[in-house]
């Protein structure tokens, strides 16, 4: 069975779990998603009690539902919040929080797009901490997400300019049935240092996998013609939408 079958096995396994134990929580659903679970402010709370996040200045956060109370909190305290636009059709967000009266609203999609700023990521600050959301997480780092690759998209764009490196810590939260036992890494897969549960802290001890960019000869064509960013970056590199690459 191929990694990609074994993914997608985990994830539809997770998914059922979640939804028949009832730990979901708004919208209720899982599949599909970075599902919702109950707890997740608590989740939350904890990964914001990290000295990770304490002396982060810029934080990236995925839009999902889950990790809404991170987002939050970042602009709470004060933090410059990073968010990838769905998909990553318009790029990146940045909210100042100097400019924010409601953390609770602009920690929101919606919220995020009307105070926010949409900006280049060449443009972005560096950035201290990377936050993803996760479908399912192993002990030993590795995650995977919905299955259309957007984290790994996000990170592999990041590093290419030059906003984070091998070194920038990741962390999510996720609830205790999103652990398994073991996910396998493909060479485009990013894993985490470290995810929180509503009750916990747990570090990852396996080998780090940090791609050091875009990947050509992995990436569907789809993506390469949906995606403004990953063309502009093809073309720098000669490669061009609708051909076949190396």
């Amino acid at each position: 069975m191929s990694a990609r079958e074994v993914k997608s096995r985990i994830r539809h396994k997770v998914w059922s779990l979640l939804e028949e134990r009832k730990v979901l929580g708004f919208p209720f659903r899982a599949f599909g998603r970075i599902p919702n679970f109950r707890g997740s402010e608590r989740a939350a709370n904890l990964l914001c009690s990290s000295e990770e996040f304490r002396l982060a200045g810029v934080v990236k956060v995925n839009p999902d539902s889950p990790q809404r109370e991170v987002r939050r909190r970042c602009i709470e305290e004060g933090k410059t919040l990073i968010m990838p636009t769905p998909r990553l059709r318009r790029g990146f967000l940045l909210i100042d929080p100097k400019k924010v009266d409601d953390a609770s609203k602009a920690s929101s999609i919606g919220g995020a797009f009307r105070i926010g700023e949409l900006v280049h990521p060449r443009s972005l600050p560096r950035i201290d901490l990377l936050v993803f959301g996760s479908v399912a997480v192993a002990p030993d780092g590795a995650r995977i997400g919905k299955g259309e690759g957007y984290a790994e998209l996000e990170y592999a764009i990041l590093r290419r300019f030059g906003k984070i490196s091998d070194e920038t810590p990741i962390f999510t939260t996720v609830h205790p049935l999103q652990i398994v036992g073991k996910i396998p890494l493909e060479e485009f897969d990013v894993s985490l240092d470290a995810y929180f549960t509503p009750e916990m802290r747990f570090d990852a001890h396996g080998r780090k996998s940090r791609p050091p960019g875009v990947i050509w000869g992995l990436l569907p064509e789809e993506k390469l013609g949906e995606i403004p960013l990953l063309q502009e970056l093809a073309a720098e590199d000669g490669i061009r939408v609708g051909r076949a690459r190396p």
